[in-house]
């Protein structure tokens, strides 16, 4: 067994595989707050609708953080709510580490 490729691995102490990200995904732009500590927090995104229009949403409650690792990919997974479209939603940010990417499943 390669050692070297087992720690690469993990690296980010995520040790079981959490499969493939289910529900509708939405590449997102999103502002994020780092503390000092090195969590993060997002603040506001910004993400095109099913009718091209692009939507921002602000006021995010993130109600948990939790570690991933989809498809051998770390990431972070935030369960959060907010307002999108007039009514209240509950959806999940995610965050690729590696590719600093931010998603939305909804």
């Amino acid at each position: 067994m390669n050692v070297t490729r087992f720690a690469q691995a993990t690296k980010y102490g995520i040790d079981v595989d959490s499969g493939i990200p289910k529900g509708n995904m939405y590449h997102i732009a999103c502002s994020a707050w780092f503390t000092s500590t090195g969590q993060t927090m997002p603040r506001y995104f910004k993400f095109e609708d099913d009718a091209g229009e692009v939507q921002t949403v602000k006021d995010i409650l993130v109600k948990y953080t939790e570690e991933k690792n989809y498809s051998g990919i770390p990431s972070r997974e935030y369960g959060c709510e907010a307002v999108i479209g007039g009514l209240i939603r509950e959806f999940k940010l995610i965050f690729f580490l590696e590719a600093c990417k931010w998603v939305m499943l909804v």
